[in-house]
């Protein structure tokens, strides 16, 4: 074997990553809450990647693309023999230990055919859980070794919730991990470095002194939390509540009383007025099951944030109901109890005279308390950061402070958990050595963020699911009218222990059984250095240090991870920062050099806000590009995981990627979003996560100015490639639209700088916005689509094109407001306006919606210009005539279209032919119980069978579904 390195050193990951594997196992992992990998268990953080497709980019930046020098060198391993074997390694270090693809297309025909397969249907565990044994790992770092000359360091400038660092480290590379929150820092050291760096002989102190501390938590609380008869409780189910602004009686703003609808099983809630005739002042409560049911408990008090008052059946506005919120006239009433009895049945019951004393109780104790858990800094009286994007769910309602995100109760119960967590850190330093006090004890505490989650005002009872609902069940701070308290004796902080104990065993042994050498039960030596600073600043690096920079950065505008990170950083800097101070320094997170898209920070300069947030992510992530091209090796590579579906965020990224000196060498889609998220369900969201491939740009070539014109039919051909490419990997939809864009600035990044022949407004040449291109790419996306979906070259106009492409592209009748932008424009430059102004298209809150033919009837000044006309004797536009026959088949009959047909000779038409076949390819085509999905399918289908029999109609779908917005993304790839 010889000693020089491996050359040329071009990456697998510049020719090939498993996009249809990464993507099946992505969705595989997350498909169930309770099967998550144990990070998502040990801490919230929102947007995590899968640990499948962080370690398929990760070892694909850093292994070598295959070359029969790279089987030579190694002869004896087969893993390296030819290119098929290489790639099923890859797969098997991932953990994918089977096929996936195949066992996907089984399990999707046993679904239809109603068919139950053996175990998973996979025949392997869920990838995260196998665990390449220390062969596999050794012969990795060889080769890494030959082609790095040491085993190359990862960093992850953005860290986050862990994913990229945790993998890496896992798999024993040397591992930086940075996140400018102090949240995210802790959770890093607490969910990757502490659980590698002690493993599983952690674990004792760890549950031994949980068991302490938990056990002088509930003996505190227990006088505050009552048990009857051996009950256990699950839930303190309340109602926000204000005075009825006539009566002056209490009023519980309810949307609706029912506990419990699973059919048989039914139960709600009675409010009761009068007890022994007299009128209550404040309601009582009666909770009645099954056919005792004698009311509709569907309706509730409450209803679009204003309530109809139950004493005189007049409306409560809701100006009213925030004045008198913030007025601090607001209370909180409870409702129900949600119980579990002796024999582990679940039931509910209405509260009682004992539940209501424990509540004064602790309302009086926490009054007592309170001058001195101040005084000592326990309470988190901090103001709301005035920076917000979440204002509706706060301060309209009152709440500006973060203890008034809690009930007295629930701060009662937070505050002397970190009371208690403060007398027992010095026990445990007495006892433990600095280095493992210092590990139980940041454990310890991460817990606390658990017990934040679900025991606010926020969270709240799932009545579907019949659980406690998170706060952060969405990426916000929605006021919830009623809401969930956990029971903070027992049952609280004992469950967030055993969380906490589970998360960091099942992390541990993670990192202990990849890469275990058996015979001496070794484990695998690791380094993972967290920091906790702004990811433009790596100081701790060194020039050139880094082989692989992988990261996972901020998406633009979809997540303000401080704004919502506050909300624990307020309680666990006085747990976890008496632990690691370094990470909490501060009063608050730092919002002022995160990298977001934060339109609040700039919301004094009017209609500018959002142009200032956009140049304000620009300026930042060129800064964190900046430092990561400064740290890259000259022959390292910068891969950035991206998920967004708005052009703005690809503008924005993109123009900070090529001013920081990369350029985009490949793409690749993976399809890594949940097929249950509640941040996808019901959006016309982008399911697909692009993988950018980064190098270091070399020194151009000055002499000569580029412009888009010169490289435009480039940036038209690199889409239709990456068309034809990434639908044979399965994408289709938004996704299929947002593979296009990584080729598409590949293209202008290797000609980089390149300009627009637009000038700028002083008259000077500007550089191109990567926008421009990405334009481009949209628009012969959307020719070559047309085309499709017709079957052969069509030409219509750009209202029909509009339609087709719609139906086509979002498979919904409802999508994203932005997406219809950037369609219309990519259609003959329209603008959604146009299309509300031709009935083709409603205008909703952030999104539209395609209308029916019946909602297009032509009137007025229209008439004769768009929409439906069965008075028409010709159309301008193509969809318009396919609409009109059929609302006149839908409202007169079969008939009667063909008549129509006939008169006005639209049936030997080739425009009107084309358009029907485009709309029948189009068209959703599936049926349910009710009939048809999408009723335009069966008008649509009935024509074609009747009286248009060169019209090709597609096969119905075996399998029945409801099209809705995300269905279609959902089962992509």
């Amino acid at each position: 074997m010889t000693t020089d390195l491996i050359s040329p050193k071009r990456l697998l990951i510049e020719e090939w990553l498993p996009v249809r594997e990464l993507g099946i196992e992505s969705r595989r992992e997350r498909a169930a809450a309770s099967a998550l990998p144990p990070l998502s268990f040990l801490h919230v953080w929102w947007a995590r990647r899968p640990l499948v497709a962080s370690a398929g980019v990760v070892l694909a930046g850093l292994l070598p693309a295959w070359s029969p020098q790279l089987a030579e060198e190694f002869p004896d391993a087969p893993q390296l023999a030819n290119v098929e074997a290489y790639r099923k390694w890859l797969l098997h270090l991932c953990g994918i230990w089977g096929d996936p693809v195949t066992a996907r297309a089984a399990l999707d025909r046993a679904k239809v055919e109603g068919i139950k397969l053996d175990g998973n249907g996979y025949g392997y565990k869920q990838a995260f859980r196998n665990h390449p044994d220390r062969a596999a790992i050794d012969l990795l770092h060889q080769v890494l070794k030959r082609t790095w000359g040491e085993i190359p360091p990862v960093v992850d400038p953005t860290a986050g919730g862990g994913s990229i660092p945790f993998v890496a480290a896992r798999l024993g590379l040397p591992t930086y991990a940075n996140d400018l929150n102090g949240v995210a820092a802790s959770v890093l050291r607490a969910g990757v470095k502490i659980t590698a760096d002690h493993g599983l002989k952690l674990l004792p102190n760890l549950k031994k002194w949980g068991d302490i501390l938990v056990a002088r938590v509930r003996e505190r609380l227990k006088p505050f939390f009552p048990l009857r008869n051996d009950e256990r409780v699950v839930a303190y189910i309340w109602a926000h509540a204000v005075a009825c602004p006539r009566t002056g009686r209490m009023v519980p703003l309810v949307t609706d009383w029912w506990l419990r609808k699973e059919k048989g099983k039914e139960v709600a809630v009675r409010l009761v007025k009068k007890a022994d005739g007299v009128e209550l002042r404040e309601p009582r409560f009666e909770v009645v099951h099954g056919s005792a049911i004698n009311f509709d408990p569907a309706k509730g008090v409450m209803s679009r944030g204003s309530a109809v008052s139950p004493y005189d059946d007049l409306v409560i506005s809701g100006d009213y109901i925030k004045a008198e919120a913030r007025a601090g006239r607001m209370s909180q009433v409870l409702y129900a109890v949600a119980i579990r009895l002796p024999g582990g049945k679940r039931d509910l019951r209405a509260p009682v005279e004992a539940d209501l004393n424990a509540i004064r109780e602790a309302e009086k104790e926490l009054e007592n308390l309170r001058p001195a858990w101040e005084s000592q800094e326990l309470l988190p009286v901090e103001p709301i950061d005035a920076v917000s994007n979440y204002d509706r769910g706060h301060r309209l309602y009152g709440i500006n402070t973060w203890a008034e995100m809690f009930s007295s109760r629930q701060l009662l119960t937070h505050v002397v958990f970190a009371e208690e967590f403060q007398g027992i850190a010095s026990e445990i330093r007495d006892e433990l050595d600095t280095e493992t006090a210092t590990a139980v004890l940041a454990e310890l505490a991460i817990m606390q963020g658990t017990a934040l989650n679900y025991n606010a005002r926020s969270s709240s009872w799932d009545v579907s699911r019949q659980k406690m609902r998170s706060v952060f069940d969405k990426h916000n701070f929605a006021f919830k009218w009623t809401f969930a308290e956990s029971e903070g004796a027992e049952a609280l902080y004992a469950w967030c222990l055993y969380q906490l104990t589970d998360a960091y065993e099942k992390l541990a042994r993670l990192f202990e059984n990849t890469g275990l050498q058996v015979a001496p039960g070794q484990a695998l030596p690791r380094s993972i250095t967290v920091t906790q600073g702004n990811g433009a600043d790596l100081r701790h690096l060194s020039d050139e240090s880094m082989a692989h920079v992988c990261m996972d950065p901020p998406y633009y505008d979809n997540v303000m991870y401080a704004e919502l990170a506050d909300f624990f950083y307020v309680w666990e800097k006085r747990t976890l920062g008496r632990v690691l101070p370094e990470y909490f320094a501060d009063e608050l997170t730092d919002k002022e050099n995160e990298a977001v898209a934060n339109p609040a920070r700039f919301a004094a300069f009017g209609r500018k806000k959002k142009q200032l947030a956009d140049a304000d992510y620009e300026a930042k992530m060129t800064a964190v590009f900046a430092e990561c091209h400064r740290v890259l090796r000259s022959d390292g590579v910068l891969t950035v995981m991206f998920t967004h579906k708005r052009a703005e965020a690809w503008d924005t990224l993109g123009m900070a990627l090529l001013e920081a000196g990369f350029t985009i060498e490949t793409s690749w889609p993976v399809n890594t979003e949940s097929e249950n998220s509640l941040h996808q369900a019901n959006l016309n969201s982008a399911a697909s996560t692009i993988m950018l491939v980064c190098r270091k740009r070399g020194t151009a070539d000055a002499t000569e100015q580029v412009f888009f014109e010169d490289i435009e039919s480039e940036v038209r051909q690199a889409a239709r490639d990456a068309l034809v490419r990434f639908e044979r990997s399965g994408l289709s939809g938004v996704d299929l639209m947002l593979s296009t864009y990584g080729p598409a600035m590949s293209v202008i990044s290797g000609y980089w700088p390149v300009h627009s022949s637009q000038a700028s407004e002083d008259g000077s040449v500007r550089l191109l916005r990567p926008e421009e291109a990405l334009s481009t790419a949209r628009n012969e996306v959307s020719r070559l689509q047309l085309n499709r979906i017709v079957g052969h070259t069509a030409q219509f106009e750009p209202y029909t094109d509009f339609t087709l492409l719609a139906w086509h592209t979002f498979r919904a009748i409802e999508f994203g407001f932005d997406d219809a932008r950037r369609l219309a424009l990519s259609t003959g430059g329209l603008d959604v306006d146009q299309l509300v102004r031709a009935k083709i298209v409603e205008k909703k809150a952030g999104t539209v919606r395609l209308r029916e033919p019946k909602e297009r009837i032509a009137r007025g000044s229209f008439a004769g210009k768009f929409g439906v006309d069965p008075a028409a004797e010709q159309f301008d536009h193509p969809i318009d005539a396919v609409h009109t026959v059929c609302y006149i088949a839908d409202m007169d009959g079969l008939t009667a279209a063909k008549v129509f047909l006939d008169r006005t000779g639209l049936a030997t038409d080739r425009g009107f032919r084309d358009c029907f076949q485009g709309l029948v390819n189009a068209v959703p085509r599936a049926r349910g119980e009710g009939g048809w999905a999408v009723p335009l399918a069966g008008m649509l289908d009935g024509l074609a069978a009747a009286y248009l029999p060169d019209v090709v109609l597609p096969e119905l779908p075996a399998e029945r579904r409801t099209f809705v917005q995300g269905d279609f993304y959902s089962e992509a790839g």
